[in-house]
């Protein structure tokens, strides 16, 4: 954990401003200006990157990914520059929960895993960088995103101990459990043998 220099009337603004850039519903705006239809008629329902590649778009697919993935950085960039690390950390956590339940949409939103890589390469950009790389290399082996972004959250952690970012690694621990948690019916799936492979329709 960093050490709490903010004032608390700081760190909910920055709460408050990292939630709502979470929230913002990337793929399902997209789906709609692109003509793609509704995504939680498609797929798995899911409002991310995984489940707009199922549409066949791949440009939709793409431009969600990078903005989600904003949503975490942005926030992040802009309370460390404007006022410290621990609102920087909280920025994080909250544009994370704004994405997996975003009030526009009824607190049902994605599983988080763009808006996590996004705000882990804003908040240190190495960790951020071999979190990437675990997933691609997951991805490249086995053909489940799902599978790859767990394997990248729980990499995390790890990342931070070895490269020691000690004030990042509640955090980390904390995302990587929710993603591990948001992830739970995939799973049960990747254990049954049924987890859909990337790019699948």
């Amino acid at each position: 954990m960093p050490m709490i220099e903010t004032s608390a009337a700081m760190l909910i603004l920055w709460a408050i401003i990292g939630y709502l850039s979470g929230s913002v519903p990337s793929g399902m705006i997209l789906a709609r200006v692109m003509g793609l239809g509704n995504l939680r008629e498609i797929g798995s329902g899911n409002i991310g990157a995984t489940n707009v590649l199922r549409t066949g778009s791949k440009k939709a697919a793409a431009l969600t990914l990078l903005l989600d993935g904003l949503k975490g950085a942005v926030p992040v960039l802009l309370a460390r520059a404007l006022a410290g690390e621990d609102a920087a950390q909280l920025a994080g956590l909250a544009a994370f929960l704004g994405h997996c339940f975003p009030v526009w949409l009824g607190f049902r939103g994605g599983k988080g895993v763009a808006t996590f890589l996004g705000l882990m390469l804003a908040l240190a950009w190495p960790v951020g960088l071999l979190a990437c790389a675990t997933w691609l290399a997951t991805a490249a082996l086995m053909r489940i995103s799902s599978l790859s972004a767990l394997v990248a959250a729980v990499s995390v952690p790890v990342w931070m101990l070895v490269l020691g970012h000690w004030s990042l690694l509640v955090l980390g621990i904390l995302l990587a459990a929710l993603i591990l948690w948001r992830h739970s019916a995939n799973i049960a799936r990747i254990r049954a043998g049924t987890e859909p492979k990337i790019g699948a329709k």
